[in-house]
């Protein structure tokens, strides 16, 4: 746990210092080649340096123990993080179409050897930090870390569009082929529609976890089935189980013979909470309440 937490860490880090150089280098790089798709796929990476931020505030805040104000932990941390990066995601790819169509009706600019080469080197970089990301975010079930992989992800297709478009309009230019060259622009409406469709679906996971939606059907059969393995368990009466933050939370109501004494049901429920956190890693708390059951008031 302790080497997962220093390596979320590390990575964050890592895509913190990626993105400002990025950024820095596409911004600069787009504002003196006059490159609509470089500059704006630039200021999503200042979105990124923004998102790194949260990240790196989230994991410390998701990783603190529970206390007296927030008795079931501070998981949901995460959740609100990618929740705020899926916003910048969203405010940034409805600029970037913005300035990508308004490119269109203006004169083509020359493309730029220098600025397909930024490109490319933000291609071969972020595809890096995505792969290294996603492993790493599920293997410490981090959802900051894997919405930060998303994140890189939508870079690694903008970066490829950018790189594809710029690179169509340098060789129109060099051989006056007609129209390509607004494969700038053209690259920089692609690249936001790739942009709001990530933070779409960033953001729709993150809002359902944090208005505790339930967990899918499978899993409650899964926990259904654990449960009703005991033969001490006569019905379960109710059964609910949520998403909190990085873990998940159970709240069971069960029927047992109501002749057991305190000690038993106690055991009971001791044993049903150890199989679902041991069958489950996810699970931090499973909440039983016994309700008593007598054989002959069920009698159909």
């Amino acid at each position: 746990m302790i080497k997962q937490k220093v390596s979320g860490w590390f990575i964050a880090w890592i895509s913190l210092i990626c993105n400002i150089a990025l950024t820095a280098i596409k911004v600069i790089i787009g504002y003196i080649f006059h490159s609509t798709a470089l500059l704006a796929d630039g200021i999503h990476n200042g979105g990124d340096v923004i998102a790194s931020f949260i990240t790196l505030s989230s994991m410390k805040v998701a990783h603190q123990p529970a206390d007296d104000d927030h008795p079931y932990g501070h998981g949901k941390a995460e959740d609100l993080a990618s929740a705020l990066i899926a916003l910048i995601l969203a405010l940034a790819g409805f600029y970037l179409i913005y300035e990508s169509i308004h490119a269109l009706f203006k004169p083509a600019n020359h493309a730029s050897i220098w600025a397909f080469f930024a490109a490319l080197i933000s291609l071969i970089v972020k595809s890096f930090l995505y792969f290294y990301t996603i492993r790493l975010g599920k293997k410490a079930k981090s959802k900051s870390l894997i919405a930060t992989a998303y994140d890189h992800l939508a870079d690694v297709w903008a970066s490829l569009a950018a790189t594809i478009g710029i690179g169509t309009a340098f060789l129109g230019n060099v051989f006056n082929i007609p129209y390509t060259m607004y494969g700038d622009p053209i690259a920089g409406i692609i690249v936001s529609l790739l942009i709001i469709t990530v933070s779409i679906e960033i953001g729709i996971k993150s809002i359902n976890v944090l208005m505790e939606s339930s967990v899918s059907s499978k899993q409650i059969e899964t926990y259904t089935k654990m449960i009703e393995s005991f033969p001490e368990v006569k019905h379960i009466d109710r059964l609910r189980a949520r998403e909190h933050g990085n873990y998940i939370l159970i709240d069971v109501r069960i029927s047992v013979p109501g002749t057991l004494t305190i000690q038993e049901g106690h055991n009971i429920t001791r044993q049903i909470r150890d199989t679902i956190m041991t069958k489950d890693t996810n699970v931090e708390e499973v909440l039983i309440h016994l309700n008593p059951w007598y054989e002959h008031e069920n009698i159909p």
